[in-house]
Order: structure tokens, then C-alpha cells, then sequence
């Protein structure tokens, strides 16, 4: 047998391991400050380095926040840190796998589907004026605001949900689509028909017609993927959807 080493963890690890067991067991409540550095040093037996290493590391997941002068103060997680999580990893793995660009695609179609099913279900009159809002500022957009106006439309969506999970997913799931969601359908019309295509949407959530909602909104995203499929295969410049 071929001796494998169990190699020696950095200190840094070992504060953060343990500073997480003590703010998952309660013992720093949301809004709370941990000890000063200082104090985690006595604590903990190592040096100021391994703290503040490990105190940054908490603030990039999102458990802490990190002043200039004050100690670290617990946060309570939000649906956008825990999804922002995953961005950097999400940009890499399409740098490095390109087919990742089909599965992202593939399950913005299912997410923005579900969520229009449950927009429709939970629409109250506010949301509906909001959604309305923004349906009227995506048909009176420039060409240079129109891309913004479109997702602004998909995110009130999904706020009309009522799950705050689901606007970080969309914005999320936009964020990791990047190049792709600027460069889709810059053709003679595109505009009209994506437009045309929200208040088929717009209409099915109006009417609380869950079914015709979800079926909207996946003939919209499907339209716009075979329609960039189509542009990128003749070669032919893409633009927006």
C-alpha cells in the first residue's frame, strides 16, 4: 500500500472552521459582533494573519461583515449572497466547458417557467400594476436601455412570486448567461416580438391563468434559444431576446 500523508491544514482553516461552528450553533447571533482580533488570537493561539484570513473568508461567504475599526458583525443570509455564491464558479465553468451554456439556458427555462406558473398564482392588484409598469418602460425603451428593461420585467416576475428566492436565481441565472443574454436576436424585429411575447405573458399573469403564464413564458425563452442557435450556426450577427 502506498502511503498517501494527511497533509497539514493552514491555521487560517482551523479558525475558520471553528468560528462557523460557533455562529451556527448560536453563539453569534445576526447582527452581533464577534470577538476583536485580538481576543481570537488569545483564543485560538496563533497569529494576527490566520485571523484576518479567516475572518475574510467569512465575509466572502456572506456570514460576516467587515468594517474599517470595528469587529466583524454577523450577517443573516440572504437569498442573493447564498446564489452570488456560486457566480464565479458558474463564469468559470463556462469558460471551461462551453456545453454548460445549454444547461444554463435549459434551466432558465424550466425557473422562469415555474415562476411565472407561480406569478399567476399569487398575483395581487400591486404586483400586476408594477409588472404592467414595467411592461410600458420596456415598450417606450431605447435600443440602448432595451436590455435592461427586459430584465427588469423577468425580475418583477419573479418577485410577484412571493419566494425571495427566485429574484436572485433569475438575476443570477442572467448574471452567469452574460455574453449570451446580450448577444441574442439583433435582428429586423426582435424587439417587436419580444415585446409582443411579454404581454402574452403579462396577460396570462393578469388573468391568473397559471397554465397559459408558465406556457408563455417557456414559448418566449425556446424562441429566443433556437433563434440564437440559428443566428451562431449562419454566422450571422445575434443580438437581444
Amino acid at each position: 500500500m502506498t502511503p498517501e500523508p494527511i497533509p497539514r491544514r493552514k491555521l487560517h482553516q482551523e479558525v475558520l472552521d471553528r468560528l462557523m461552528a460557533r455562529i451556527h450553533a448560536g453563539e453569534f447571533a445576526p447582527g452581533q459582533q464577534l470577538p476583536s482580533e485580538r481576543d481570537l488570537m488569545d483564543a485560538y493561539g496563533v497569529g494576527r494573519p490566520s485571523i484576518r484570513e479567516a475572518l475574510q473568508q467569512l465575509e466572502r461567504s456572506g456570514l460576516v461583515s467587515i468594517s474599517h475599526g470595528e469587529r466583524a458583525r454577523v450577517l443573516l443570509p440572504t437569498a442573493e449572497t447564498l446564489v452570488g455564491q456560486m457566480a464565479d464558479a458558474a463564469r468559470y465553468l463556462l469558460s471551461v466547458e462551453p456545453r454548460t451554456l445549454d444547461h444554463l439556458k435549459e434551466a432558465r427555462v424550466l425557473l422562469e417557467a415555474g415562476v411565472a406558473r407561480l406569478a399567476a398564482q399569487r398575483a395581487d392588484a400591486a404586483g400586476l400594476a408594477v409588472l404592467r409598469q414595467r411592461l410600458d418602460e420596456h415598450r417606450q425603451a431605447s435600443l440602448a436601455d432595451f436590455l435592461a428593461r427586459d430584465i427588469a420585467f423577468h425580475r418583477q416576475i419573479a418577485v410577484m412570486s412571493g419566494n425571495p428566492v427566485f429574484p436572485a436565481a433569475v438575476e443570477a441565472m442572467l448574471a452567469w448567461l452574460g455574453a449570451y443574454y446580450h448577444t441574442l436576436v439583433r435582428a429586423p424585429g426582435a424587439e417587436r416580438l419580444t415585446l409582443q411575447e411579454h404581454q402574452r405573458i403579462y396577460d396570462a399573469i393578469a388573468a391568473e391563468d397559471a397554465d397559459e403564464a408558465a406556457r408563455a413564458m417557456s414559448d418566449h425563452l425556446n424562441r429566443a434559444n433556437a433563434l440564437y442557435r440559428r443566428f451562431t450556426t449562419e454566422g450571422e450577427a445575434p443580438g437581444r431576446a
